[in-house]
């Protein structure tokens, strides 16, 4: 199981979840991370498996258009930071100048040293709240989709519901979807089950030839004017 956080707010950013700790795991993580980050300065602090570095470099890259013909060269986003934390131990700046990280790092954490302490006791959360990533257990999960609904579910609880220490502000618990202004207040769970979530918007099938008048009404239903 492959997460990733924001440590300022302590959001969950999602998680991936395969059967091996490889490259197109956290391929799948990161893709995620860039869906959501801003062109900013991003400090990205991992632990010592080896892939996650090309897996974070090749994202975060864009196009450079030169106005000639074939595949435009890509070139690395200039803000993007990397340091790695190897066995608690060893920590070492992968992307990056000293001064710039220990910049972001002091506005992520405050006081401190490069870390993975926050996103190793989200793990912890995960594990406790969810029985089937209990080692040596006997709620197994079987299938990995069963896992992706658990893992979503405690996740939201702990964004919404569940007050963080780090982040208490005027004497009151404040929860990550809190701190991140989501929401002005803590949730209960009843509350977050109950709120009415809708559906992804329809995508009509793809097929050939021109589309039934039953698919015009329904795309006109669903999905607006499409001429």
């Amino acid at each position: 199981m492959a997460l990733a956080m924001m440590v300022k707010t302590r959001v969950w950013l999602g998680g991936e979840v395969s059967a091996q700790r490889d490259m197109p795991l956290i391929r799948r993580l990161i893709a995620r991370v860039k869906r959501g980050a801003a062109r900013r300065p991003l400090l990205v602090c991992t632990d010592g498996l080896v892939s996650s570095m090309r897996a974070i470099r090749e994202p975060f890259r864009e196009p450079v258009h030169t106005g000639q013909g074939g595949r435009p060269r890509l070139r690395p986003w200039r803000n993007i930071l990397i340091a790695q934390v190897i066995k608690r131990s060893e920590r070492r700046l992968v992307d990056g100048t000293p001064a710039r990280v220990e910049t972001l790092r002091r506005r992520a954490q405050g006081d401190g040293v490069i870390n993975t302490a926050s996103i190793e006791r989200l793990h912890a959360t995960f594990r406790a709240r969810l029985a089937s990533l209990t080692r040596r257990g006997r709620a197994l999960a079987r299938h990995t989709l069963t896992l992706q609904h658990g893992r979503y579910l405690i996740g939201t609880v702990s964004h919404f519901c569940t007050p963080h220490a780090r982040l208490a502000h005027a004497g009151r618990g404040t929860t990550p979807a809190m701190a991140a202004g989501i929401t002005d207040h803590c949730w209960t769970v009843q509350e977050l089950l109950s709120c009415p979530v809708p559906p992804p918007r329809w995508t009509p099938p793809k097929q050939r030839g021109r589309p039934s008048h039953a698919l015009k009404r329904l795309m006109a239903r669903w999905c607006g004017d499409h001429g």
